[in-house]
C-alpha cells in the first residue's frame, strides 16, 4: 500500500516479475511487508491457485529445518515415527517463501544450492529422487554480502537467490504513505474488535507522519492499534491516545530510579491487551538491535532463547520476525 515513487517501482518489478519463474530475493528492514511483497509476486502470475508455502528458517534447529524443507521417511531419525512430506513437496507447482534465509545454516546452504540448480531432492532417510517445480522467493533484513565476508553465508548461493533482487524501503523514505496506511490499520482493527470505525484526528496524523518509524509498517500497525485500545469508547484518535514514543529510544518512558508508566486514560483501557502491546513492542526492539539474532535478542532482555521465541509466538504470528 501506498503511492510514493519507491512503492511504485517495488508495485512495478512485482507485476513484470510476477509471471515468471526466477527466483526473487527480497531485502529490506524489518516490519517493511517482505513476506507482503512475496504473496504479492505468488498472487500476479499463473501459480495463484497453487499452494503458498512459507518456512521461517531461524525458527528451527538445523536438523529439524532440513527435514521441514525436504520431508523424511520413517525412522530416518529419532522421532520420526512416520514418513512426512516436506515443504518443498508442498509447494508443489506453487511458491516456497524461505524468510530469514539469512539465518539458515551453512551445511544446509549447499543442500538448497543443489535443490534451486537441479530442480530435485531426497527425503532425509530416502535415495528416491523428488523432482521439484516449486517457484523460490527468498528474504532478509540483514546483509548478506557481510555475511559472505563473514564466511556465514554462500557466496554461491547468494547469487542463485538473487536473480531478481527488490529491495523494500524503510517508512521513513516514503513518509507520504503513511496517512494511507494508517487509516487501512484503523479500519482492520475496528473491523477485527466489531467497534464502529475510528477517525484520526489531523494533529494526530500529523504527528504520524513526522515520526521515524524504527520498526517500519509493523511498528506504524502496532502503534494505531495501541492507540484503539487506549481510546476507549471515544470515536477519534487523539495525540493523547498514541502516548509511547515512537522513535528509536525506549518504548515507554521510565521514571528515574522507578518503574516505566503507562498513562491510564479516564476511559480506561484493555490490561491484557496493553501489556501484551509492550511486551511486543519490547521484543521487536531487541530484534530489531540484534539485526533479528534471537539468541543476542534474548540475552539483551536476559531470556533464555526458548523463552524469547515462545514469546514471539505466543503474542502474534510472525509480528516479532
Amino acid at each position: 500500500m501506498g503511492d510514493s515513487r519507491e512503492m511504485r517501482r517495488v508495485s512495478s518489478l512485482i507485476r513484470l516479475v510476477g509471471a515468471r519463474r526466477a527466483t526473487v530475493l527480497i531485502t529490506g528492514e524489518t516490519g517493511t511487508g517482505k513476506e507482503l511483497a512475496a504473496r504479492a509476486l505468488h498472487l500476479a502470475g499463473p501459480r495463484r491457485n497453487l499452494p503458498w508455502v512459507a518456512v521461517n528458517c531461524s525458527a528451527l534447529p538445523e536438523n529439524l529445518l532440513e527435514a521441514e524443507l525436504f520431508g523424511h521417511v520413517r525412522g530416518a531419525f529419532t522421532g520420526a515415527v512416520q514418513s512426512r512430506m516436506g515443504r518443498f513437496e508442498q509447494a508443489k507447482g506453487g511458491t516456497l517463501f524461505l524468510d530469514e534465509i539469512g539465518e539458515m545454516p551453512l551445511e544446509l546452504q549447499a543442500k538448497l544450492l543443489r535443490v534451486l540448480q537441479e530442480r530435485e531432492f531426497q527425503r532425509l532417510g530416502s535415495s528416491e529422487t523428488i523432482r521439484s517445480d516449486a517457484r523460490v522467493i527468498a528474504a532478509t533484513n540483514g546483509d548478506l554480502l557481510h555475511r559472505i565476508e563473514q564466511g556465514r553465508f554462500r557466496e554461491d548461493l547468494f547469487y542463485r537467490l538473487n536473480v531478481v533482487p527488490i529491495r523494500m524501503p524503510p517508512l521513513r523514505q516514503r513518509p507520504g504513505d503513511v496517512p494511507a496506511l494508517a487509516l487501512h490499520f484503523a479500519e482492520k482493527i475496528c473491523r477485527q474488535e466489531e467497534i464502529p470505525l475510528k477517525e484520526i484526528t489531523p494533529e494526530a496524523m500529523e504527528r504520524l507522519c513526522t515520526r521515524n518509524w524504527p520498526g517500519n509498517v509493523r511498528q506504524l500497525e502496532n502503534a494505531i492499534e495501541m492507540a484503539v485500545a487506549l481510546s476507549g469508547d471515544r470515536e477519534t484518535l487523539t495525540d493523547g491516545d498514541f502516548p509511547l514514543p515512537l522513535q528509536d529510544r525506549p518504548a515507554i518512558p521510565a521514571q528515574p530510579g522507578g518503574p516505566p508508566l503507562v498513562p491510564v486514560p479516564d476511559g480506561g483501557l484493555d490490561y491484557e491487551r496493553t501489556v501484551a502491546l509492550i511486551e511486543r513492542s519490547i521484543l521487536q526492539q531487541a530484534l530489531r538491535k540484534t539485526g533479528g539474532n534471537k539468541k543476542a535478542a534474548a540475552d539483551m532482555l536476559r531470556l533464555k532463547r526458548t523463552m524469547l521465541s515462545a514469546k514471539v509466538r505466543s503474542l502474534e504470528p510472525a509480528a516479532c520476525n
